[in-house]
């Protein structure tokens, strides 16, 4: 079926079925885009940049590297995931061997189970809000975004458990992300948190490195990527509203628009928010920029907020400004939070090759969570031979912060030994684990409520270093 994109006048698609290895290598020494069958460009340029042509060879590559490992991958990630349970339900490793050495009395881990964590919950196993941080508050949507950010990882057992059992909320998964209620504060509050990449989801890594993207008329170019993540239908694009045949689930972004119109119309008074970590955060800021196209202003008049973790770039300078003049005129705080060395924030390029663009507040801090506001994160692009001794450097600080943090900033802050485990891993790419949820997590409960007051207020004119 030949695929109707009339909805967007300029694209550049990779399609990954008819691109091989020597294509890929052939597209480096010669230049013309038209010409590649894996292309669908209708206005590139013929004679494209050696730069430009290289992002695509290693979009493409990566990508087929990453479909060509995806059930070895998915098969590794499920046993360490069993593993670290295993030894998780039984208090720790030394109890688990010594409970094989009985004959085995000990606990096997149970899936479905509430207490069965994905490999990121396991990297922090927080499950308690900050009950110094309350409604009224500068930091609670911040502090309970990150929250439920790092909940959506989880599976159903485990969100009416901590959400609903502990935190006291009512909760829904949807496609791609869940939903949380609280009808205990006024006015009443829906947190929208949309699940990020999973660590061991060769599918979901593909959707990160596709560099392909769409021009919308009227917005600017978008991450093709991310869009198809949220919802963008193959043949039509973003039509208001598409049939859904019976026995099929609505894709994200149909799905959490229909569920969070009822909710909101059973309340006149109530407010929603968005977040999201990693992936989660580039759908979390995409998803108003759809509304807005699809001319959903009174839900755009609703939201309260939108805050991203390490959510990596979604569009060019142009959808930047369209974002931004929306926010603007629905009122919409938007804080962007981006902790020291993380890797995601810095995707995809910000350069004259790719053209991606970060927009709205961006809360940088450092590895001693010390914030501002800033522009844009330091070392925007990551990738500086000359920041690699400083990265080195601070990789190994937050090793040895892993040992002493609970006792200065106290018990709720001790990491475990899985995230101790990604921390040596930094030492060799420290983008890696300052992407962890635990961090970010910190950062909203340690962070001085000042920092969230207008950006041109003096008291957010803080000098720090990464």
């Amino acid at each position: 079926m030949a695929y109707d994109r009339s909805f967007s006048k300029n694209y550049m698609l990779l399609s990954l079925e008819e691109a091989g290895l020597l294509d890929a290598i052939r597209l480096l020494f010669y230049g013309d885009l038209e010409k590649t069958k894996f292309i669908d460009c209708p206005k590139c340029v013929k004679d494209s940049s050696f730069k430009y042509r290289w992002l695509i060879f290693v979009s493409i590559t990566v990508q087929k590297g990453l479909q060509l490992v995806a059930k070895p991958l998915a098969w590794f990630g499920s046993v360490l995931e069993w593993w670290i349970n295993l030894v998780s339900s039984n208090q720790n490793f030394a109890v688990l061997l010594w409970n094989f050495l009985r004959g085995w009395e000990g606990v096997n881990p149970d899936r479905e189970s509430a207490t069965f964590l994905s490999f990121t919950g396991s990297l922090d196993r927080r499950v308690d809000l900050d009950k110094n941080i309350k409604h009224g508050d500068n930091r609670y949507y911040a502090a309970l975004s990150a929250m439920a950010a790092k909940a959506s990882y989880e599976n159903r057992a485990y969100l009416q458990t901590t959400v609903t059992d502990n935190w006291k909320y009512q909760s829904k998964r949807t496609t791609q992300a869940f939903m949380l209620r609280d009808k205990n504060v006024h006015p009443e509050l829906i947190v929208v948190a949309f699940r990020g990449t999973e660590a061991f989801d060769a599918d979901a890594w593909c959707t990160d490195f596709d560099i392909s993207w769409y021009e919308l008329e009227g917005m600017g170019k978008v991450h093709g990527g991310f869009t198809k993540a949220l919802g963008l239908q193959k043949h039509t694009g973003w039509p208001k509203d598409v049939p859904r045949p019976d026995n099929e689930r609505a894709v994200a972004y149909y799905a959490i628009r229909e569920r969070l119109g009822l909710l909101l119309q059973e309340n006149e008074q109530a407010r929603f928010i968005l977040t999201g970590h990693s992936l989660g955060g580039a759908l979390a800021i995409l998803f108003p920029a759809v509304l807005a196209f699809h001319g959903e202003e009174w839900l755009l008049e609703r939201l309260a907020g939108v805050y991203t973790f390490g959510q990596p770039r979604v569009g060019d300078e142009k959808f930047g400004e369209f974002m931004k003049a929306q926010l603007t005129k629905f009122n919409i705080p938007y804080y962007r939070f981006v902790y020291c060395n993380d890797l995601v924030p810095r995707l995809p390029y910000d350069d004259s090759t790719l053209m991606f663009k970060h927009f709205g507040t961006c809360l940088y801090f450092n590895s001693f969570y010390k914030g501002k506001v800033v522009e844009e994160e330091p070392n925007k692009n990551y990738f500086s031979p000359l920041s690699g001794i400083t990265k080195i450097i601070n990789a190994t600080w937050e090793l040895i912060r892993s040992f002493t943090i609970s006792y200065t900033k106290g018990p709720d802050y001790k990491e475990g030994f899985v995230l101790l485990g990604l921390r040596l891993f930094g030492l060799v790419a420290a983008g890696v684990p300052a992407h962890s949820p635990q961090d970010y997590v910190n950062v909203t409960r340690l962070v001085s409520p000042d920092l969230y007051l207008p950006v041109h207020d003096p008291n957010h004119q803080q000098s720090i270093t990464c």
